[in-house]
């Protein structure tokens, strides 16, 4: 059976930094890279941080100023109207609007707003308040699970069934948290261990370099594939310079599609493109040399050759021992 198309989701985060025009921007390019939906990030600062909070390393490194994680935080979020026109336009490019809650103020408003499915960060996989609260809401949930294990995931899925939610309604991501993440520490397999273990959609939440581990994903199985994406990965920021630039990000889309195409629907046939070439390149049973009349068919007298339009060398045996009807020349097609 043919498997549905993988759900793309193109990251903007953050990388807006805090400019709605930029944000647009970033909607405009993710609908033209072909993906189902541009993903943004909905917080209060205050609700979030506390102001004694440190970054994180990568945040440090990552082209940032000296500020505070508050005050980083701060500048970068949307309020309602933000939301509203971001909405509209992503409506307006044909392309899904999708923004993660950090805070429970923010689940609330993103229901407000009408948001069909939620978005759960790494980070709240352990937060049973928010994790209730988003239950609750009976919602499509798709949650990242960086830094987990696999009871802490299991833990998380069985809160979001206490309510109105099934398996059916939830979407586990395999993701690392380290920006970008070390090849080494991908272990993409852990995506199909969730699958097998938790009978629930996998998917996977990619902050490596490049694309090739996200067109991964997608072979094994990923049914939403989550990436980053920025105008330019050299503007300041936590998250532009782990992110891809807009052909890439175009390229990705590109890939991951064709990966799909590839994959095919399992059952192994000849493929409508090579069934051309089956009498071109199969073989036939022929004359290995002259066979006369009333001569007795050996594998002194027979051989195997192309064009497959004969008898197929499959019926060897069937023809061994057999009295020739006709005679033929070498290389002619016994029939």
């Amino acid at each position: 059976m043919k498997r549905k198309q993988t759900t793309i989701i193109a990251e903007a985060g953050v990388n807006h930094n805090g400019n709605i025009q930029t944000a647009k921007e970033l909607i405009k390019i993710a609908a033209e890279a072909g993906a189902d939906i541009v993903k943004f990030q909905t917080f209060k600062a205050e609700g979030l941080v506390t102001k004694k909070a440190e970054k994180a390393r990568y945040q440090k490194a990552m082209n940032t100023t000296e500020e505070t994680q508050f005050d980083m935080i701060k500048n970068l979020e949307l309020n309602e109207a933000d939301h509203l026109a971001l909405m509209k336009f992503a409506e307006k490019e044909n392309i899904q609007f999708l923004s993660t809650p950090f805070d429970i103020e923010s689940i609330q408003l993103l229901d407000k707003l009408g948001v069909s499915i939620y978005k759960i960060p790494s980070g709240e996989i352990n937060n049973l308040p928010y994790l209730r609260n988003i239950s609750k809401r009976g919602k499509p949930v798709i949650i990242s699970t960086g830094m987990s294990t696999m009871d802490e995931v299991r833990l998380a899925i069985d809160i979001l069934i206490e309510n109105t939610l099934s398996k059916d309604d939830i979407t586990v991501l395999h993701c690392n948290t380290e920006y970008p993440t070390p090849m080494n520490d991908v272990n993409l397999n852990a995506m199909v261990s969730m699958g097998n273990q938790l009978d629930v959609k996998v998917g996977y939440s990619d902050h490596t370099l490049g694309i090739e581990v996200a067109i991964a994903a997608v072979a094994l199985g990923a049914t939403v594939i989550e990436k980053h994406f920025t105008l330019d990965r050299s503007f300041p920021g936590p998250d532009h310079s782990a992110s891809l630039e807009p052909n890439e990000l175009k390229t990705m889309v590109k890939s991951i599609r064709n990966t799909e195409s590839a994959l095919g629907d399992g059952i192994k046939r000849p493929s409508k493109s090579e069934k051309k070439n089956i009498p071109i390149v199969r073989k036939s049973i022929v004359a290995k040399k002259d066979i006369k009349k009333g001569e007795l068919f050996s594998e002194n007298n027979l051989s195997t050759k192309r064009p497959g339009t004969g008898i197929s060398p499959m019926l060897w045996d069937d023809l061994i021992g057999r009295i020739a009807e006709n005679p033929f020349q070498k290389d002619d097609l016994i029939k």
